[in-house]
């Protein structure tokens, strides 16, 4: 049983962050009650209209199967598939999708990055929920409803979908593991946060956190930007478990040791050196 519990401020005077925890029975009890009763309040056909946003580059084996698992979640949707340059046969295979009405897909000329792609996405978003999901079959779409569950809610401002919590399937990767946690213990240190993942690619957020923000970032630098941009704004997040399944760069995994020395620098950059923008 899974229950979100409330963690202190350390920096910006509000609540850092909720997520899994194993707390006394009896107060898990309680709070496991008034979740479900908030989150019961919302029937199947008074959900909160949803975009998924799916930044894609050179994924041509798992796009489709992607973006066929998420068509398939009962929750009217949009679905917006960014196609950020890629060079080989995804173009096509995206072309498959124009006969559906509830996918839209863009193209970039050329590649920018995941942070632009997810602008350009982000742009195009209608749904009042708008969440992220990643091409390359390393996330389960049926977690999508997990994430957002809390925001149907009224939970939290933002969710974050954490590999390192619950039950979830942790990466298995021990250098892949200790980067995430240096990173994300780094960036909680300067936002307050108590996250277990800042860098997960599951984000959902309120369409008007996302109206709020202005994406500076055209790469991986992305997840520590919004992440000091949400705490600057003092709004809640909560984490929830998903599943994750690690792929090798020989699969087509794109991040590397740049995008992590980037990723400090972001850091800094909009912990520190921000123009809260």
């Amino acid at each position: 049983m899974t229950v979100p519990s409330l963690s202190a401020p350390t920096k910006h005077g509000h609540l850092a962050t909720d997520h899994i925890s194993n707390g006394p029975l009896q107060q898990l009890d309680e709070l496991q009650r008034l979740t479900e009763i908030a989150i019961d309040s919302y029937s199947s056909a008074s959900c909160v209209p949803l975009s998924v946003v799916i930044p894609v580059y050179n994924e041509p084996k798992t796009v489709l199967a992607i973006v066929r698992q998420v068509r398939e979640l009962p929750i009217e949707k949009q679905i917006i598939v960014v196609n950020d340059g890629s060079t080989d046969e995804t173009r096509d295979n995206l072309a498959t999708l124009d006969a559906y009405e509830d996918v839209l897909v863009i193209h970039h000329d050329r590649n920018q990055g995941k942070g632009a792609a997810l602008r350009t996405g982000f742009a195009a978003a209608e749904g009042e929920i708008i969440i992220i999901q990643d091409a390359d079959m390393e996330y389960r779409p049926t977690d999508i409803l997990r994430v957002i569950k809390p925001l149907q809610a009224n939970l939290c401002d933002v969710v974050y979908g954490s590999r390192y919590l619950g039950d979830s399937k942790q990466d298995p990767s021990r250098l892949h593991r200790f980067g995430n946690w240096f990173l994300t213990r780094f960036s909680n240190l300067l936002t307050g946060y108590r996250l277990t993942d800042m860098e997960t690619c599951y984000k959902a957020f309120r369409r008007e956190v996302i109206a709020s923000i202005s994406i500076e970032q055209s790469r991986f630098g992305f997840e520590p930007e919004i992440t000091a941009k949400i705490a600057q704004r003092g709004m809640k997040i909560l984490e929830v478990p998903v599943s994750y399944c690690s792929r090798s760069r020989a699969d087509g995994k794109k991040i590397g040791f740049k995008d992590l020395i980037n990723t400090l620098y972001c850091i800094v950059r909009y912990n520190v050196w921000n123009d809260n923008s």
